[in-house]
């Protein structure tokens, strides 16, 4: 046993003497990538809450074309319409999201599900012609994928990458549809500010609201 410790105790020694050698806990290594920006210092939540006002809001309220416009031009040429009012990373093999302004009447909610939804009328006749949700489980990464200054390429991997949209969800689900009812919606007005994925262009668009505001039944 002695012999053992003795081996140890050299190895020890012989490790301390190398030139600009030093243990390092496991705390001091995890701070010091903290501090070189690693990946230990990546908080998507921070991110999204940094960016949610100022920058992602006005945006897309900037970006946004009424739905009656952004519908017409999406039946008229769908890649007109994404390059106008909505963005996509890679030019190939990917959907558009489109930012849109939409003003409507509920004709159906859809809230047995925590992932609720409400069906919107937009030109008044009674019909659905797009389904906005509203949580507050948010599906989808729309709010993420809408934006042209937010780059996969920034991002260490697919995971920061998937949980940056996470947290944008979560976060707009608590600001822009914590206070919305879930109760008595048919009928009431509603106007959003949001984006949907142009996955098919006959298809009504299932919007993620950034903003929205229920109106009375008159």
């Amino acid at each position: 046993m002695r012999y053992r410790t003795s081996i140890v105790l050299a190895c020890l020694a012989a490790l301390l003497a190398l030139p600009g050698c030093k243990l390092v806990k496991n705390e001091d290594l995890a701070k010091a990538k903290a501090e070189a920006g690693g990946a230990a210092a990546f908080d998507p939540d921070k991110m999204a809450r940094d960016m949610w006002g100022t920058r992602i809001v006005p945006y897309l309220e900037a970006k946004g074309g009424s739905f009656t416009e952004v519908r017409a031009l999406i039946a008229k040429s769908p890649d007109e319409a994404g390059k106008r009012f909505g963005y996509r990373e890679k030019p190939e093999g990917i959907p558009w999201t489109i930012a849109t302004r939409l003003d409507g009447r509920i004709v159906a909610a859809n809230t047995a599900s925590r992932a609720a939804t409400v069906d919107v009328d937009v030109d008044g006749d009674g019909v659905a012609d797009a389904v906005v949700q509203i949580g507050p489980v948010i599906r989808g990464t729309a709010l993420r994928d809408g934006l042209d200054f937010v780059s996969f390429n920034a991002f260490t991997n697919q995971i920061d990458y998937a949980k940056f949209a996470k947290s944008l969800n979560t976060l707009m689900a608590e600001t822009a549809l914590a206070k919305l009812p879930r109760e008595d919606l048919t009928g009431r007005k509603i106007s959003v500010v949001g984006v949907f994925a142009l996955e098919k262009p006959g298809d009504k668009p299932l919007v993620t609201p950034a903003v929205a505001t229920l109106g009375d039944k008159s």
